[in-house]
């Protein structure tokens, strides 16, 4: 009497109804792989994508992810099979470029929210992610409902007269967020009634993303001051301030010089450092 395969195979992935077992007793053994000893098996570890019978169709390997090469058949040969939920495909479609051999993608691409309140890529990174974490489930399509997220804040400049800066905010947010710029003293929000400024936003570089820029062509020392990215939704709001100074052609001037004088210092004090230094 064979042995029974229960105990064999402990990584099962609990948001799928695929039965790895049941696919192993459909498969025979591939070419030249001898004869089927599930009790010989290696049990896998550490699979996130779940199982997938092995090149011998007799014991299970781990899936592929997302993003790995793969064999676009039905058995394993050179790079694997994919795991759970995702199709071997030569052309992975929009954002991978070049690719050289089929990859796994996943056939659910749209937002999940899983109940740990965070937002993943697609079912795939939420069924990966449940294996490290046994009680997450989803919530449905869509990301998470959150207040407004800024991944790129407005970044501090310094420049002489006559140019032109950008400021720029990515702002991510379900549902959608509304961004303004305003600048410290003043109650309105920009570009306001000068013609120098301008503010420009659209969506992107991501999905749920928004990014927004404000740019000063020709800028003059009163245009120095704090600028603030405000993003808002109707879940709450979040700002991320930066700072412009602009300065004269005598004030750039002297600004570079203390600039250079700087790091003059920094590197004498590499090259020599203090007797008080420790050495090993």
């Amino acid at each position: 009497m064979a042995a029974p395969l229960a105990g064999c195979f402990p990584l099962i992935d609990p948001l799928s109804d695929y039965d790895p077992i049941a696919e192993l007793l459909h498969r025979g053994n591939g070419t030249g792989c001898g004869p089927c000893d599930p009790e010989q098996c290696p049990v896998p570890a550490g699979c996130r994508a779940g199982l997938t019978p092995d090149p011998c169709g007799c014991c299970l390997e781990c899936g592929n992810q997302e993003g790995q090469a793969c064999d676009p058949g039905p058995r394993s040969v050179h790079h694997g099979l994919c795991g759970t939920g995702l199709r071997c495909l030569a052309d992975p479609g929009p954002g991978v470029d070049d690719a050289d051999e089929p990859l796994c993608v996943c056939m659910e691409q749209d937002a999940m929210c899983g109940s740990d309140g965070r937002t993943f890529r697609n079912m795939c990174r939420l069924r990966e992610e449940s294996f490290t974490q046994p009680s997450l489930r989803s919530r449905g399509k869509g990301p998470c409902k959150t207040v407004p997220v800024i991944k790129v804040p407005p970044q501090s400049q310094v420049s002489g007269s006559g140019c032109s800066l950008v400021l720029r905010c990515e702002v991510f947010a379900f549902p959608m967020a509304l961004v303004e710029w305003r600048k410290e003293g003043q109650e309105a929000a920009l570009p306001g009634d000068d013609p120098r400024i301008s503010v420009q936003s659209r969506g992107g570089p991501l999905k749920y993303e928004l990014s927004s820029w404000l740019q000063i062509e020709g800028a003059e020392p009163e245009h120095s001051g704090t600028y603030r990215c405000v993003a808002r939704n109707n879940l709450g709001s979040v700002s991320s301030w930066a700072t412009l100074g602009v300065l004269s052609s005598e004030e750039m001037s002297a600004h570079l010089t203390d600039s250079l004088s700087e790091i003059k210092e920094m590197l004498d004090y590499d090259q020599n450092p203090g007797d008080d230094q420790d050495y090993y």
